[in-house]
């Protein structure tokens, strides 16, 4: 996928000649010209984490409006459950009509899973990046050089349980990106996350406070929050979770069903404009401009310092090691970032399943179906003149331990995990 280009004149000739073309044929008023959003105004939340930047660059940037929807609100919520919750409510009940989420909450809220039971039907409208998260851990487990390779945290941890001080792992919501991915780091470890440590649940933006206190021994959270427990020397980043999986999925852009049922033409214009802020995030002249905005009081609230050095793919782990020029670096569009491929949904499902969260009965398929709406991406992005991939499936995954989840194979990845805890 390319970044669309400035049209050539002749390029838009040729647009105008195919639109008279399309009237002569269909004489006295058959043809029509698109219809415009159905509503100027939608509410969408977000949490403090540099990977919500689509939505805030295309509100500061004007390009809600640009296609046609000048009052959509930008609001920050505090945690996850939050959103959950505000989404629950959704904007006529004072909550939110969609929001910067985390890749599997739009399929836990269309089961009942995060809800209590109460299905909320949700929607996909398009992935927000890849990479750009990372797992934290305490200062004084950098003596067993815990990093990838999650095995040399298994004494330190056994230890820890031995003396009845249970090591503690945060992670930001059940079921989650965040808690996938630390508890496929432990297990690929021969650690069980549900047996040998603690994993609990702690907001975004309250990961660092935590460590400084001492009420938890490591986390797996977004950026900026690993890059300041580095840089407020409290601790130091294991690894990246894009060192797990390269280019994997992160958030999402997920909306209510029901606003998008009475909303499609807005749906479409409200994809656009973070389909267009994903472009723009994704140059890299344009990164420092980005941070500039994203790390404000009323978005991150964060030094710039704090933000800006690993989305420009300088990364200080900690410990010694730096890298410059990382290709491990959060990206919003190139390599096909912002297509909510169906294979992505899959895992994230069935590592749900793996863990208990979602039942084995699952029909993780029919569930991808009804969620995902990678065809309502595909419409915004022909606005700007992208197809997009040719298959709702990236195939193959491999991941940093040499398992390869085949999205055709779903229940052969589960029969291969060692450490599982199946419902």
């Amino acid at each position: 996928m390319t970044l669309p280009t400035h049209p050539s004149r002749r390029r838009v000739l040729g647009a105008a000649l195919t639109l008279a073309a399309a009237k002569a044929l269909l004489p006295g008023g058959a043809y029509a010209a698109p219809a415009g959003p159905e509503t100027t105004k939608a509410k969408l939340g977000f949490i403090a984490l540099t990977d919500s930047s689509p939505l805030i660059i295309a509100k500061e940037k004007g390009l809600f409006a640009k296609y046609g929807m000048p009052d959509v609100e930008v609001l920050k919520q505090a945690s996850w459950a939050g959103v959950r919750d505000n989404l629950v409510l959704g904007s006529a009940g004072g909550g939110i009509d969609g929001s910067h989420i985390l890749s599997p909450l739009p399929y836990l809220l269309a089961t009942g899973q995060a809800t209590g039971g109460k299905p909320l039907p949700m929607y996909i409208l398009a992935r927000l990046n890849l990479n750009g998260q990372g797992i934290s851990v305490g200062n004084d487990l950098k003596a067993v050089k815990v990093g990838v390779q999650s095995g040399g945290a298994k004494a330190k941890f056994a230890q820890l349980k031995a003396s009845n001080n249970v090591a503690k792992i945060a992670m930001t919501f059940r079921g989650g990106t965040h808690d996938l991915w630390i508890r496929y780091w432990l297990a690929a470890g021969g650690i069980n996350p549900d047996t040998d440590c603690s994993v609990i649940v702690i907001p975004p933006a309250q990961m660092v406070a935590n460590m400084k206190t001492g009420t938890q021994d490591a986390f797996c959270v977004g950026e900026p929050w690993n890059g300041q427990t580095v840089d407020q020397k409290i601790g130091y980043t294991a690894c990246l979770t894009s060192e797990l999986w390269m280019n994997h999925p992160e958030k999402a852009l997920g909306m209510r069903a029901d606003w998008v049922d009475k909303n499609p033409n807005a749906a479409k214009a409200l994809t656009a404009a973070v389909q267009e802020a994903q472009m723009w995030c994704d140059q890299m002249g344009n990164r420092p401009a980005m941070c500039e905005v994203v790390s404000g009081r009323q978005y991150i609230n964060v030094p710039l310092g704090d933000i800006q050095p690993r989305l420009l793919g300088d990364i200080d782990y900690g410990d010694g090691r730096v890298a410059k020029a990382s290709p491990h670096i959060m990206k919003f569009w190139q390599d096909n970032a912002s297509f909510p491929f169906k294979s992505h949904d899959l895992w994230f499902l069935t590592e749900d399943i793996r863990w208990g969260v979602l039942p084995q009965s699952t029909d993780a398929k029919a569930l991808i179906a009804k969620v995902n709406r990678s065809d309502i991406w595909r419409a915004a992005a022909a606005m700007h003149g992208v197809k997009g991939p040719s298959s709702d499936s990236r195939g193959p995954e491999k991941f940093f331990d040499g398992k390869v989840f085949d999205p055709a194979k779903p229940d052969a990845w589960l029969a291969a995990q060692a450490i599982k805890k199946l419902s």
